[in-house]
């Protein structure tokens, strides 16, 4: 299901094969959480080229719910898109609500138990439940439900969170044979399945979590849990030996990470794909991604790129183009004074127009990375 096309030192590139098409890697895929892109239509993504995005069954189980889009034909007719979509358990989801309140649910490990923060109502997911959910769904990629603890938890605690991360990962694996029989769904068709590396900042417990879910056997394993530390330090050594702990012919998922620098570092170390809320949040409210006049490859200094915030005082007589390294829709038709009046407004399109160029930042730059890597 996927090959590797070529590879320089520990990055690579190379082709992931769905059911809904072949993604060429690295990728990126932005936050579809409730089967849509906030304020994008579905031309504005085809616009974009837009490949594969994430959806996350945790809150599409609550809502709209599973009897809505499986009368809908799955969540790819529901949203009428045509591209491949790989849906999050929501254990991260889940899992940060109990442990933020443990009023909101409690976890044992059998089951998490959460209530709805939609209107109260209390639920329970298990690892079959939550394959089960996924298949309804219908995508073309799937992960396993696993406990993600907080990094700053002691290693005692991430350790129990590692184990029952592997017995969900082994009850997932078996839900999901089933599921393959009942539907009776052929391989070709089949959608991937990826397991999630718990472990926190020790890389000991990440060697262990890697080792017993390739005993399992998955197509691909994801790096677990939130990629910084209490302090909000990037962890550069956990991300870099996780990589190298998985097996070369499995892709690699980095969830969660996308600031563009944390990208180019991590796809260094041989992570594939990534997906993160970033471009389009950040888009919302007024903060734009744009290319440094000085850029160019290969990528070695992490300033290769700007933010900045539209509603600033000194854009408000700005007529000059968005960024002029950009072709997006947004750049091409608009100046910085019409998106930061956009802004002050509060006009809708503002958010579209925003998240539009900074989505293209992001697709422009797994381009890049791997033109780079290539020549």
């Amino acid at each position: 299901m996927f090959e590797i096309v070529s590879q320089e030192n520990s990055k690579r590139i190379g082709k992931l094969h769905t059911k809904s098409g072949v993604i060429n890697t690295p990728f990126f895929m932005p936050d579809a959480t409730r089967g849509f892109v906030k304020s994008l239509s579905k031309n504005d993504l085809k616009e974009l080229e837009m490949g594969p995005m994430v959806v996350n069954t945790f809150h599409l189980y609550l809502q709209p719910g599973l009897e809505i889009i499986k009368k809908a034909g799955g969540l790819h007719k529901f949203m009428q898109w045509e591209g491949p979509l790989l849906s999050d358990s929501g254990g991260y989801q889940i899992f940060s609500l109990i442990h933020k309140n443990p009023k909101m649910g409690k976890i044992t490990d059998y089951e998490a138990v959460f209530r709805s923060a939609l209107n109260g109502t209390m639920h329970k997911i298990t690892p079959e439940k939550s394959i089960q959910i996924q298949f309804d769904l219908g995508v073309d990629m799937m992960v396993c439900l696993d406990d993600p603890p907080p990094n700053n938890y002691s290693k005692d605690k991430i350790t129990k969170a590692v184990k029952r991360t592997i017995a969900w990962a082994k009850r997932c694996k078996v839900e999901y044979e089933k599921q393959l029989k009942l539907r009776k769904i052929k391989n070709k068709n089949r959608p991937l399945l990826f397991s999630v590396i718990q472990g926190g900042e020790h890389l000991d417990l990440r060697k262990y979590c890697t080792d017993e879910l390739i005993k399992i056997g998955f197509d691909g394993y994801g790096f677990g849990a939130r990629p910084v530390d209490a302090e909000g330090n990037f962890l550069e050594e956990v991300l870099r030996e996780t990589a190298k702990f998985i097996p070369a012919n499995a892709i690699r998922f980095a969830l969660g990470i996308g600031a563009p620098q944390d990208i180019v570092r991590c796809f260094s170390y041989g992570w594939d794909m990534f997906d993160c809320v970033i471009p389009t949040r950040e888009g919302r409210h007024g903060r734009l991604f744009l290319r440094k006049d000085n850029f160019k490859f290969p990528i070695q200094d992490e300033n290769f790129y700007e933010t900045i915030n539209i509603n600033n005082e000194k854009y408000k007589e700005d007529f000059s183009s968005l960024d002029k390294n950009c072709d997006c829709y947004t750049c091409r038709n608009y100046s910085r004074a019409y998106l930061r009046h956009l802004f002050k407004v509060g006009e809708p399109l503002a958010m579209r127009l925003a998240s539009i160029h900074n989505l293209k930042f992001y697709l422009d730059l797994m381009k890049e990375l791997s033109q780079e890597s290539a020549s």
